[in-house]
């Protein structure tokens, strides 16, 4: 299923805190017991702060009688929160923003939670990577339109643009592949990959569902991307893709996939960046692959 998660769904529960007038002795103990990795700092229900296992460690390597320190003395009083419900992209650029790696979670009834960088990675394995969309490509140097295909055919409602050589594939080549999703893909996907999930199917049954119509199924949307991956020049082999699914597509919609190689891993091995956009230029798959790309076997 194809949804945005909110930090309300992956964060810990209940967060941990902790008194300003503690002791840091009493402080690490509860880390260590507890196996957690921060306190969040309250006095009289309000968040004032934070104290983290990296401020117990510079309190323990510093110099004089560090056993009198309260919570309060070392504590970061610069506390970075999110909401409840902020999606969990939010989340990840809240951190990179300020630098920290926790994020006390705070409703309208006070603090509700935690959520870490640990949490998002499960979600969104490449945080590391943007996605690929036709503003983020606009200032690159355009590389030589490839007009060859090495597919057996395209189909008229098909768009494809692939930029680098006809020898194979470098550091900076990039494809983009366009088709409309369906009724009958839909339908024949469902055939064919036995995933009959109503939501895809039936009209009335997804009317009730959180997205209240019918979608395209999630695999299907990031089938695009193998898709344009055929198109770019030589072999193209898979040996990996991570996913992240950020929003859905309607049945009947456009979509465009575009890949590009950013990073020679070995002599034929080429890590790219992988993005799926809806008809309005909105990422909803993101990720990125590992290819290993061979010269075209000769047909005679």
């Amino acid at each position: 299923m194809l949804v945005p998660l909110p930090v309300k769904d992956i964060m810990q529960t209940p967060a941990r805190t902790v008194d300003p007038e503690t002791t840091i002795v009493a402080a690490a103990r509860r880390l260590r017991d507890e196996g957690i990795g921060s306190l969040v700092v309250e006095r009289d229900g309000e968040c004032v702060g934070i104290i983290t296992e990296s401020d117990i460690v510079a309190v323990a390597a510093a110099e004089g009688d560090t056993d009198a320190l309260t919570v309060g003395d070392v504590m970061s009083t610069a506390l970075v929160t999110i909401g409840p419900d902020a999606d969990i992209e939010t989340a990840v650029e809240r951190l990179r923003t300020h630098g920290v790696k926790k994020l006390p979670v705070v409703g309208a009834d006070g603090l509700v939670g935690m959520v870490t960088t640990t949490d998002i990675s499960s979600y969104l394995p490449h945080l590391s990577h943007r996605s690929l969309s036709a503003a983020d490509r606009s200032d690159r140097p355009e590389r030589r339109r490839f007009t060859r295909p090495d597919t057996l055919y395209e189909n008229d409602d098909w768009e494809f643009e692939s930029y680098g050589t006809a020898d194979g594939i470098d550091v900076g080549d990039h494809v983009r592949f366009t088709k409309t999703l369906s009724e009958r893909d839909v339908e024949q996907f469902a055939e064919v990959s036995g995933d009959t999930n109503r939501l895809h199917l039936d009209d009335t049954f997804a009317t009730g569902s959180r997205f209240g119509r019918r979608i395209v199924h999630g695999t299907l949307v990031s089938g695009l991307i193998s898709a344009a991956l055929a198109r770019l020049p030589g072999l193209t082999i898979y040996l990996s893709q991570e996913l992240s699914y950020r929003g859905p597509v309607d049945i009947g919609e456009r979509v465009t996939a575009h890949c590009e190689v950013v990073e020679q891993l070995r002599e034929n091995r080429y890590r790219l960046a992988t993005a799926v956009d809806d008809s309005d230029g909105e990422c909803v798959v993101e990720g990125d692959a590992v290819v290993i790309s061979d010269p075209i076997p000769d047909p005679g």
